[in-house]
């Protein structure tokens, strides 16, 4: 057997076309784009790229399209105070704040000051509680674990119900609400983690496996069961000596290719979930600017 790949870049492309569409629409009827506004705060370099790449795709999806970069020793307070002006502004949409922050800001605080109306990344305590009591239509939904159910419904088109899904990894940004969703959709949900006795089993249980550990190549390819549906969400640098001294690769939370001989189904790293997570991050946008005039 040999897994067919799932095209992140495709599905994410398609996404974005249906945005395109909607934000013009939206830009007619109410003489106005929508609008989103990131915040950043010091000087990280990955964020800077992951910054960039947003601020071009809003551009491209004909969005009003704000960036605030803020000193690193900006103050809680200064943070804050943009927030406020951001929540107010009837241009803006969607404020996203990147993460991490710099050690001395506090990040609940933050997220927490932000209207939920335009949380666009869905990390709001009432964004989070909405979508865990089952209001999935009526929050913005966390983008990366959107974009994981939209991968999801290529491959099963008639949808999840009554399929046994393993989600390995309970963290905030993906585990929990990935695996709110997917119940949502009526799986049979199982949270696995670090502690989870015999994981192996546990996976090997799985019609869908949604890998977000955070550790390089953890499940094994003998851990899928045959015709499994495999999301890998991880993304992690590790050396590459075959490529030369110093060089490196980038490689999911699964063995690739040990497990694409028993999933049926099963994303690439790179190339599956994150081109995914800026395309949902563009819908959650045009969706938070249309519930803004609904």
């Amino acid at each position: 057997m040999t897994a067919k790949i799932i095209d992140g870049k495709a599905v994410a492309a398609s996404a974005i076309e249906r945005v395109k569409a909607g934000a013009a629409a939206f830009t007619a009827a109410n003489g106005m784009p929508p609008g989103l506004a990131v915040v950043l705060v010091g000087e990280d370099a990955a964020s800077q790229v992951y910054v960039a790449s947003k601020g071009r795709m809003a551009k491209e999806c004909g969005f009003h399209s704000v960036q605030h970069t803020l000193a690193a020793d900006t103050t809680q307070d200064d943070l804050l105070a943009l927030i406020a002006t951001l929540n107010a502004d009837p241009a803006i949409h969607g404020i996203l704040v990147q993460l991490p922050l710099p050690g001395h800001l506090d990040e609940r605080t933050t997220i927490g000051a932000l209207d939920p109306a335009k949380d666009v990344d869905g990390l709001h305590d009432v964004s989070i509680g909405r979508l865990a009591s089952g209001q999935v239509e009526k929050t913005l939904v966390p983008c990366t674990p959107k974009g994981c159910m939209e991968l999801l419904e290529t491959v099963y088109p008639d949808g999840i119900s009554g399929l046994n899904a393993v989600v390995v990894g309970r963290s905030n940004l993906v585990g929990r609400p990935v695996a709110a969703l997917l119940q949502h959709a009526n799986a049979t949900v199982t949270i696995a983690h670090s502690r989870t006795s015999d994981l192996p089993g546990l996976c090997r249980s799985a019609d869908i496996v949604v890998a977000a550990i955070g550790r390089p190549e953890f499940i094994k390819g003998d851990w899928i069961k045959n015709g499994a549906t495999v999301i890998d969400v991880g993304i992690n640098r590790i050396a590459a000596p075959e490529k030369g001294e110093g060089k490196t690769r980038l490689v999911g939370d699964v063995d690739f290719a040990a497990a694409s001989v028993h999933a049926g189904a099963i994303t690439p790293v790179p190339g599956g979930v994150g081109p995914m997570t800026i395309a949902m991050l563009m819908a959650n946008t045009l969706k938070a600017a249309e519930q803004s005039v609904s």
